[in-house]
């Protein structure tokens, strides 16, 4: 075992977090769902939804014969949701391709959706005790920063370089600790802003000793600002106070999940169909990865609608009518969520 391994691990035994709820105990199906969550989530956000997970579906098999709309519904404000759906296609793949038994080479788990070559050793490490390389962005800072990286992460060549380094200080033994331990320090000590006082690996880290943790690892070039993509949602709400949904298609923003109908706008088309003669809310903002969506509330309230006219609304197989005060199918995006709470107290 090389030094870097041993003086991680002698810190992990003494710092390290060892009270996760998908430690106790380190089981395939609790790792994996840790794994999925965790990506661009942090530990303390996912520990509520993790405990819900499993209240529901305690099990991968309970998970695979689960409607989506009930994993959607759990998933409801944990963003990113293709990891929701990602999860229940996998879980639906090892019921049918691998009898319920969850895969633990690295061949099998890189062939389920959502999996990639990182969280597969990770799950590897910590599920199987296998020896298992793990290169998240935690990692990729360690590693950039202890060994005077100065190349872009991203790029084909350093990227090479870091999976060569990461299997080099990936130890024979100790494999679950060890994976733990060396995403604790990039999650904890070695986060974006250095905490290098009392980091175990100070005294051959490159970085420290050139000063130049704050530089590491190199930053691509400022992106240019987000796109802004303007739209109104069209909440139609009946004489009850039911307010129209409908499902969204499987890809794109909120996949799978109960709506509003919203259309997009351009420049020269601010007003369009059923908004007029609608209440015009307040404008907000939800932010996606890749751009901004601001969108425009329009409230058209309808009475004494007949049975005919309800059902020309409901123009689709996948639209309903919602009471505001039950949960709703497959759960809620989060700004919809926050919207129809507004709207409560109308």
């Amino acid at each position: 075992m090389d030094s870097f391994a041993q003086k991680l691990l002698d810190w992990y035994q003494v710092s390290g977090r060892k009270d996760l709820p998908w430690q106790h105990p380190r089981e395939p199906y609790r790792v994996w769902l840790s794994e999925i969550m965790l990506q661009q989530t942090q530990v303390t956000t996912v520990i509520p939804y993790f405990e819900k997970f499993l209240d529901q579906f305690p099990t991968v098999l309970s998970l695979a014969d689960a409607e989506l709309d009930q994993v959607l519904s759990l998933w409801a404000g944990l963003g990113y949701y293709a990891r929701a759906r990602n999860l229940h296609a996998a879980a639906i793949q090892i019921r049918d391709e691998h009898k319920g038994i969850f895969p633990s080479s690295q061949e099998a788990l890189e062939g389920l959706p959502g999996i990639g070559q990182s969280t597969a050793g990770a799950i590897r490490a910590q599920a199987f005790s296998q020896k298992g390389i793990i290169l998240d962005a935690n990692v990729r800072r360690v590693l950039c920063r202890y060994h005077g990286i100065g190349t872009l992460p991203t790029n084909a060549v350093t990227q090479t370089q870091l999976w060569a380094l990461a299997n080099s200080h990936t130890p024979d033994e100790q494999h679950a600790d060890y994976a733990q331990a060396i995403m604790d320090l990039g999650a904890t000590l070695c986060a974006r802003r250095a905490k290098c006082d009392t980091c175990p690996l100070q005294g051959s880290c490159i970085a420290f000793a050139d000063n130049r943790q704050e530089e590491l690892p190199v930053r691509p070039a400022k992106k240019a600002a987000k796109p802004i993509r303007l739209a109104h949602m069209h909440i139609l709400q009946n004489e009850t106070g039911e307010i129209y949904l409908e499902k969204r298609p499987p890809s794109g923003i909120w996949g799978g999940m109960l709506c509003p109908p919203f259309v997009y706008l351009t420049e020269d088309s601010l007003e369009l169909g059923l908004s007029k003669g609608g209440d015009f809310m307040p404008q907000r903002r939800h932010t996606f990865s890749h751009f901004h969506l601001d969108f425009v509330p329009v409230l058209t309230r309808f009475s004494g609608l007949s049975d005919e006219e309800s059902d020309r609304i409901l123009d689709s197989d996948s639209g309903l009518w919602y009471n505001l005060n039950t949960p709703a199918p497959g759960g809620l995006p989060a700004p919809i969520s926050k919207l129809f709470r507004e709207l409560i107290n109308l």
